[in-house]
């Protein structure tokens, strides 16, 4: 499978934002016992283009790793020299985009309106990330009406209590961020087991 087959089939993008560095491998390996295969780690965190590397040579075909909080072309091309194989943005920045597909990853951008998804669309993204989708899954739902064609991911607000609702509004996958990861100054034990012990539950939620 490419990447966007991936991302399709595997639906559920953990966000880690914030981590400590030291804590990503544990923090990954966790989530994987947990079902899930695809991470982002925003570049606004602490040494993330050296954690993706980390992550990326860590765990090679077994887990997708891709670069969050991308901003520029230049950005997302650091990311992907590091290792990313997807790019996301919270905003429509149509260089990012196809900087993106030229370095043959797949582009992510942020949109909210029908305008902006379908721009984004027409300019080369793979999936367009609904941003923020705290509004809920009924604007997601109005959204995905005339707009079939296109696959979107909701996130930011994306929880256990609204995810079935947004994957029967259509969403081709999910970002979910704090409501599943949050930093931590200790990574204790019982801490890596919620991990694992979530992101089961979000893979079955929509499974």
């Amino acid at each position: 499978m490419n990447t966007l087959q991936q991302i399709k089939t595997h639906r559920v993008v953990a966000i880690l934002r914030g981590s400590d560095p030291a804590h990503i491998l544990p923090i990954v390996e966790a989530l994987y016992a947990g079902g899930i295969r695809l991470l982002e780690i925003t570049l606004n965190s602490r040494d993330a283009l050296n954690a993706i590397k980390e992550t990326s040579k860590q765990w090679g075909d077994k887990l997708l790793v891709g670069a969050g909080t991308v901003l520029t072309p230049d950005e997302a091309q650091s990311a992907v020299d590091a290792g990313a194989k997807f790019i996301l943005s919270p905003s429509l920045d149509i260089p990012t985009i196809q900087k993106t597909r030229e370095l043959g990853a797949v582009s992510i951008p942020g949109a909210f309106t029908a305008t902006e998804i379908l721009t984004a669309w027409r300019n080369g993204a793979g999936m367009v990330k609904v941003f923020p989708a705290s509004v809920g899954p009924a604007y997601f739902r109005d959204l995905r009406g005339p707009l079939p064609q296109i696959p979107l991911m909701p996130t930011g607000g994306v929880n256990l209590g609204n995810i079935r609702e947004f994957h029967k509004a259509g969403a081709a996958a999910f970002g979910i961020g704090s409501a599943l990861v949050t930093p931590t100054e200790q990574l204790t034990h019982s801490y890596l087991q919620d991990l694992t012990t979530n992101a089961a539950a979000y893979i079955a939620a929509i499974g």
